[in-house]
């Protein structure tokens, strides 16, 4: 163990004690068997990767924290280079179209999320290239099953590495075993233990370079990114370029780490958009922001014996979600930007209304206090309950 320093430190929102103890270790074989002793301690614990997900109790931790700090990324896997020729003659005749050799990579948990994804577009390899300049760490990234601009992790992750609490094994569990869903998984909703580290398999696009000139990254998803781009949905844009418009993007939002910029001392998104029914959805007024989550069903023809004339069939119908803004909702219930309460050093951004900031010497409470208000005034004009995005340690909304 190691000296404990407030916790403040080693998180992006810069607020919080210290916890009693502290671990660090920098390989994996380390921290499994450091993470073993700790177990057997029978201590309160907690995982802390790049801290840029979690807000910790001014009276700070009583346990022992497990810093996450191992690095590296290993090529597990690479397409022979007569398919990568075929992938970019396809790449040519279909530039949409999900092509491209393959590669895998496995990733230690400590690294951080925005190097990985530098290094892979440095490479040529496509698939989170839209994710650029979210904070944390790699073995985070599952347990939010992080996502933005039309990418998730799920997208592209095979499967990680577990350290399990319960039987204090190393398992490989896939993808299909950590239920992950928006902004949520398996790992969030109770599978206690330390992610070691992630694989990942890419699109590799560097064949297609010597034909189309660049290499490109996936058909875009999201409108305002293709917007930002000049382009249309669908269209594949140099990965380089793609890159640096969602970091330009995520910069005026305040959700890339900047020293010098307050508003950026933060968790990211406080709030996670909320996912309520198509029916309650109509009763907000009609230019709140709302996507569906499922596919228009297909027409069908109830027969009239079935039908009788009052109404679709009892029990048929499928009760549909939409996603709705949550920064729309905090607006429109009078919170705006920079908007803090009367003596407090915690704001909403400047830049955001889905953020809150520490604007410098701000505590915990602080950041407690204005969460519970913006949940407060949202609940009381349009009766959501917003959740936090961000783990809360020792405190409570």
């Amino acid at each position: 163990m190691i000296e404990p320093v407030a916790l403040s430190t080693l998180t992006t929102f810069r607020v919080g004690g210290p916890p009693a103890a502290l671990v660090a270790p920098v390989t994996e074989q380390d921290l499994i068997t450091e993470t073993l002793v700790v177990w057997g301690l029978d201590e309160n614990w907690l995982l802390l990767g790049g801290g840029s997900n979690t807000v910790v109790a001014d009276e700070g931790f009583d346990g022992i924290v497990i810093s996450v700090v191992t690095r590296g990324i290993e090529v597990l896997a690479a397409a022979p280079e007569s398919s990568k020729a075929d992938a970019a003659d396809a790449a040519v005749s279909d530039a949409g179209a999900d092509v491209g050799a393959r590669v895998r990579l496995r990733v230690q948990a400590g690294e951080p999320w925005d190097d990985l994804v530098a290094y892979a577009v440095d490479h040529g390899w496509a698939g989170i290239e839209a994710l650029s300049g979210i904070p944390g760490s790699c073995g985070a990234a599952p347990v939010q099953n992080i996502g933005a601009y039309g990418q998730e992790l799920s997208d592209s992750l095979i499967a990680i590495d577990f350290l399990s609490y319960e039987t204090g094994e190393v398992d490989r569990l896939e993808r299909a075993d950590l239920a992950l869903g928006y902004r949520t998984s398996a790992l969030k909703q109770g599978l206690r233990g330390v992610v070691l580290a992630i694989e990942l398999e890419l699109h590799d696009t560097a064949a297609e370079a010597s034909v189309l000139g660049s290499t490109l990254g996936q058909p875009l998803k999201y409108a305002q990114l293709a917007g930002a781009l000049g382009v249309q949905l669908g269209d594949r844009v140099p990965l380089s370029i793609v890159r640096a418009t969602v970091l330009g993007l995520r910069a005026g939002k305040g959700m890339v780490l900047d020293p010098d910029d307050p508003d950026t001392y933060s968790a990211g998104s406080f709030f996670t958009n909320p996912i309520v029914t198509e029916t309650f959805a109509r009763s907000l007024p009609t230019d709140a922001p709302r996507w569906q989550l499922e596919a228009e069903p297909a027409d069908r023809v109830i027969p009239l014996e079935e039908y009788m004339g009052v109404g679709p069939i009892p029990g048929e119908e499928p009760v549909r979600l939409v996603k709705l803004s949550a920064a729309w909702l905090i607006e429109h219930s009078g919170v705006g930007r920079g908007f803090r309460l009367p003596g407090s050093k915690a704001a909403v951004s400047s830049k955001h209304t889905l953020a809150l900031t520490n604007t410098g010497g701000a505590t915990a409470e602080e950041v407690a206090e204005l969460a519970r208000y913006v949940l407060g005034r949202v609940q009381a004009e349009f009766g959501v309950n917003l959740q936090p995005e961000p783990v809360l340690v020792g405190l409570t909304l």
